[in-house]
């Protein structure tokens, strides 16, 4: 990172306007200073010191931008956008300070001892079938939505096996032969979606993997660098790396915000987080290499929602279709804005919420149309906010990570003990 942080990631820039029509919030407002191209040069004035960090048009504009960073892929120049944005933010919240519903979300949602008892909570909310019954538009329904998107779904045989269910030993990798990878379970994903880590853990190991845990790791960052807190999420890359320790052990990650983030340390940190940042992978990105093994046929109709980590800032595309396609029967079907933002965008979702919507309102749109049982995404916050959009527009599908199912075709087949 040279003297002026990110901002030298936004000088390729020719203002060609490729990316207009790949910002969602463009698309939803039809103003310029809502795009990449028009925000690129409220970054450059803020960096000429032509408007101050607390200019009430800077911080409307950029705080209004999902960070998902749709415009890199289709710029020519290739343009750091999200770079430029991360440095931008950090100097505005330098100034203004964190807004004080986001320092609460922070808190509550990455606090180490916060954080425990606000997802227990949730998770016995959840529990009772609430939040499925109060679902719907409004800032209390649509977050009740997204607890209730939350909830693992479960057919009657994986409803019946334990969670911790051994590989079947007919099926079993000899452990010799095992490739060890360290599991980053991250902080909503592990609060919240823990039936996905195991979905990870167990469809890992039937492909050749042996999963290892490392219990001291902390947060990824990503909610602070995206807050602006650029020092706190250094502090936590510094935890991260320090507690996965060297070596060339690949460091698999379900989440795609995470997987975004741990894959900066090596901007973030001047270098020195760059072999951990190479170390990390998608799970998809794992089973795709190996295959992944077929399972058993699951009869469901499921769209394929992208998350824009994965895909704009990770460029990773087939590694989750390919673990789609090793379900017989299953039919996948993809629908034309797929590659858009669904609005959630961390924590942009609780501050924004009438952009967030407003960006989410096409898709559903679309998912009405093509009438899919299963949205599939490899993201906490896009597995909820559609999850909560689906139940609010009444559009009968649920949303669910593609681990989940392909670990469904796996139990079905007899591949656990």
């Amino acid at each position: 990172m040279t003297d002026r942080g990110g901002f030298a990631a936004l000088d390729p820039c020719v203002h060609c306007g490729f990316c207009l029509q790949a910002c969602p919030t463009f698309l939803a407002t039809g103003d310029e200073a809502d795009s990449p191209r028009g925000r690129i040069e409220l970054m450059r004035a803020l960096e000429a010191g032509e408007l101050a960090p607390d200019d009430p048009t800077l911080a409307l504009h950029l705080d209004r931008c999902l960070g998902c960073r749709g415009c890199e892929p289709v710029c020519p120049s290739g343009v750091g956008y999200g770079r430029g944005l991360a440095t931008a933010r950090a100097l505005i919240t330098a100034r203004r300070g964190v807004p004080p519903l986001a320092r609460l979300a922070l808190g509550a949602m990455t606090g180490a001892g916060v954080s425990r008892v606000v997802y227990a909570l949730a998770r016995a909310l959840r529990t009772t079938g609430i939040p499925r019954w109060l679902a719907g538009w409004g800032r209390f329904r649509f977050a009740m939505g997204m607890l209730a998107a939350t909830k693992p779904v479960r057919n009657a045989k994986s409803a019946m096996r334990n969670r911790g269910s051994p590989v079947n030993s007919a099926f079993r990798t000899p452990h010799s032969a095992l490739t060890p990878v360290s599991l980053f379970r991250g902080c909503v994903m592990d609060g919240l979606f823990s039936h996905v880590h195991d979905a990870t853990i167990r469809t890992l190991e039937v492909n050749g993997y042996s999963v290892r845990e490392v219990p001291e790791q902390v947060c990824c960052g990503a909610l602070h660098e995206h807050a602006g807190l650029e020092p706190d999420a250094r502090r936590l890359a510094r935890l991260n790396i320090a507690v996965f320790g060297d070596g060339d052990e690949p460091i698999v990650v379900n989440s795609a915000g995470c997987g975004a983030m741990l894959k900066e340390y090596g901007h973030l940190l001047d270098g020195d987080g760059a072999p951990f940042a190479a170390r990390v992978r998608d799970v998809t990105e794992l089973l795709a290499a190996r295959g992944p093994r077929p399972g058993a046929p699951i009869d469901a109709t499921v769209a394929y929602d992208p998350p824009c980590h994965l895909l704009h800032a990770q460029r990773i595309a087939e590694p989750p279709e390919r673990v789609l396609g090793a379900i017989p029967v299953l039919r996948l079907v993809k629908t034309p804005d797929a590659a858009q933002c669904c609005g959630s965008a961390g924590l942009f979702t609780l501050l924004e919420p009438a952009m967030s919507r407003a960006v989410l309102a096409p898709k559903l749109e679309t998912l009405a149309e093509a009438r899919p049982q299963v949205v599939a995404t490899g993201n906490p916050g896009c597995l909820m906010q559609l999850g909560a959009g689906l139940a609010a527009a009444g559009i009968r599908a649920v949303a669910r990570h593609p681990v989940e199912l392909l670990d469904e075709s796996y139990a079905a087949a007899g591949y656990y003990a």
